[in-house]
């Protein structure tokens, strides 16, 4: 019965190819009118504000996913807790590739997807969210090579402002060991509330007596910067409630 089947396969699979091969190319290498309008790109007020538009949409459901209630209950890692950023990043990458999809063919799309394969999984990158950005580079540099300046200078204004708004407020996770053995708490009271002095909002907060450490989650305001905060908690903590700090930032 199994051979049988093979056969049966085979044929249909022999008896398509000759229609396969007439029907590839044309799919393929059909090239829509518009495809390289150079500078006169600008000119098209309606697809610019029709890309717009779309852009803003892409952002606006893909923050309504990403900041689900039910992410922040459960989110206990820095990865977790930045993860929205990466999914709106990448809701507007997919628009990007929609909108020059449907505008100027579906071969743009192959050659899309395969710069993206290649770059997420040849690239060693420390973040989603830098191999995010990689990927919405590659797109305006696509969008220049491929003579659509109007495109990559609506997805560098639209990019900019995005990665503007997203790193308003800078993650950080900060693991501080060898502190005090009997005021564990106490120490993780002095650290939280010089955080919290320079507006920096506390995310998680875990504490481990038995190993004389607590962790921090928060965000940092848009004016303190690492050093700073880096400074503030070598200085500003009493010594006999200061530990070991080990910084990580997304």
């Amino acid at each position: 019965m199994k051979s049988v089947l093979i056969a049966l396969a085979t044929s249909v699979v022999l008896v398509a190819m000759p229609a396969w091969s007439q029907q590839v190319p044309e799919f393929l290498l059909r090239d829509p009118a518009s495809m390289g309008e150079g500078w006169q790109g600008f000119t098209d007020v309606g697809f610019l504000v029709s890309a717009t538009l779309t852009l803003l949409l892409a952002v606006i459901l893909g923050a309504i996913i990403a900041y689900h209630p039910k992410h922040g209950q459960t989110a206990d890692t820095l990865e977790e807790i930045e993860a929205p950023k990466v999914y709106i990043i990448y809701a507007v990458i997919g628009a990007m590739i929609g909108i020059m999809v449907v505008k100027y063919g579906l071969v743009v799309g192959f050659v899309l997807f395969g710069i993206g394969g290649l770059i997420r999984f040849r690239t060693s990158l420390r973040s989603a969210s830098l191999t995010g950005r990689v990927i919405f580079t590659t797109l305006i540099g696509l969008s220049c090579g491929l003579d659509l300046p109007h495109v990559a200078v609506l997805a560098t204004v639209f990019g900019y402002v995005l990665v503007y708004i997203l790193d308003a407020s800078v993650a950080y996770r900060i693991d501080i060991r060898a502190l005090p053995s009997k005021r564990v708490a106490e120490a993780a009271a002095a650290y939280r509330a010089l955080l919290e002095q320079e507006d920096c909002q506390i995310v998680r907060e875990k504490k481990n007596p038995g190993k004389k450490r607590v962790m921090f989650i928060f965000r940092s305001s848009k004016h303190v910067t690492h050093h700073y905060l880096q400074d503030l908690l070598e200085t500003q903590i009493d010594g006999s409630l200061k530990g070991s700090v080990n910084w990580e930032i997304d």
